[in-house]
């Protein structure tokens, strides 16, 4: 025999408190990394960049304060990157023109050394004469 308590009309064991994940999914940052989107859902869109309004005979819009301000700060970054590229093709120039220098004070060290003598110089330039 089943004993249900009741509480107010209603069995107790009908009462399953159902706990809503979705509001704290679309919070997390890891997921939305992840699939490739922003941070903050409401900083990037069409709503968000574009013009609130155009007019009808094809006038520019003015710029909003928010718009300005994204726009020098997209700016500054494309300086920032335009600035460390030329950087990085200078240490790539830098590195190749130490390995020339290098490669030449080697050659340079090797020219300045003892230089056969005797039969063993006559026996060199006669070699080089048969080659040439």
């Amino acid at each position: 025999m089943l004993i249900l308590k009741v509480s107010r009309g209603i069995p107790s064991n009908s009462f399953i408190r159902k706990v809503s994940s979705s509001g704290i999914l679309a919070l997390d940052q890891r997921w939305r990394e992840e699939h490739g989107l922003p941070a903050n859902p409401n900083a990037f869109g069409p709503l968000h960049t574009l013009p609130d309004y155009k007019f009808p005979d094809g006038r520019p819009t003015p710029m909003g304060s928010n718009q300005r301000r994204r726009l020098m700060k997209q700016r500054e970054i494309a300086a920032k990157i335009v600035a460390m590229c030329k950087e990085l093709d200078d240490a790539k120039e830098r590195y190749i023109r130490l390995g020339l220098e290098k490669q030449a004070e080697r050659k340079r060290i090797m020219e300045g050394k003892l230089k056969p003598k005797g039969k063993y110089l006559l026996k060199s330039d006669h070699e080089n004469k048969l080659i040439t």
